[in-house]
């Protein structure tokens, strides 16, 4: 069950919507470029678009019984769907559900992040424990940013160039991903020991860091 909430004319906050469908619980929220879908992703169960204006389903996104979903996201045309599986698998729909691509093999795990460049070209995903995936749909070539610690999260910076990827160590690392794929820098000062911490890229021309962090502050780290 997910909510979704909308200020009125007098500012404050109101339920406009209670999607409900999912039989287990929401891992998974993605909106739509456009702002104007929703995917919701149940916990090893299935992937959810909704309307957001009407709070209607408008598919199902689900493979044969047996395979679940764990993660989703959007083509960056919201022309289709790209979803990682409990069988660690990548698959691909169109808008309509119709599959396009599938991977098969460790290509992801089960709490995992993904992303896809802004040409719908390659695929990023956490592949295992201490490894994140750079599919290359076009040229056929799968490639690994390998760390030594556990990998927590990661984000893609706008220009699809950088990766910033959150470790359980508490430290930040910041990878090229074009051309030779290398570490250009590593961030301390955020606190993680509990929860799973996310960065992002901000500022002008995305000069900066910024990170959540349990000490209930929020760092942020000039590139």
């Amino acid at each position: 069950m997910r909510r979704i909430e909308v200020k009125d004319s007098s500012g404050e906050v109101v339920l406009k919507h209670r999607l409900t469908g999912h039989q287990k619980p929401v891992l998974t929220v993605s909106w739509s470029p456009d702002d104007n879908q929703l995917l919701t992703c149940g916990l090893e169960e299935a992937v959810r678009q909704w309307d957001v204006n009407s709070g209607e389903c408008l598919h199902i996104y689900e493979r044969r019984p047996g395979i679940g979903l764990v993660s989703c996201g959007w083509f960056p045309d919201g022309k289709g769907v790209v979803s990682g599986m409990t069988d660690k698998g990548i698959c691909l729909w169109d808008i309509d559900g119709r599959e396009l691509e599938c991977w098969k093999g460790q290509r992801t795990i089960k709490m995992s992040d993904m992303a896809i460049t802004d040409d719908g070209k390659r695929i990023i995903s956490i592949c295992g424990e201490t490894a994140i995936l750079l599919l290359d749909r076009e040229a056929k070539f799968e490639r690994l940013i390998e760390e030594e610690e556990m990998i927590t999260s990661f984000s893609l910076s706008k220009d699809n160039k950088f990766l910033l990827v959150n470790l359980i160590n508490q430290e930040i690392h910041l990878w090229s991903i074009e051309g030779d794929v290398r570490i250009v820098s590593k961030y301390k000062g955020h606190r993680r020991t509990r929860f799973v911490i996310r960065s992002c890229f901000g500022g002008f021309e995305q000069a900066f860091i910024t990170s959540r962090s349990e000490d209930s502050q929020c760092k942020s780290m000039i590139l």
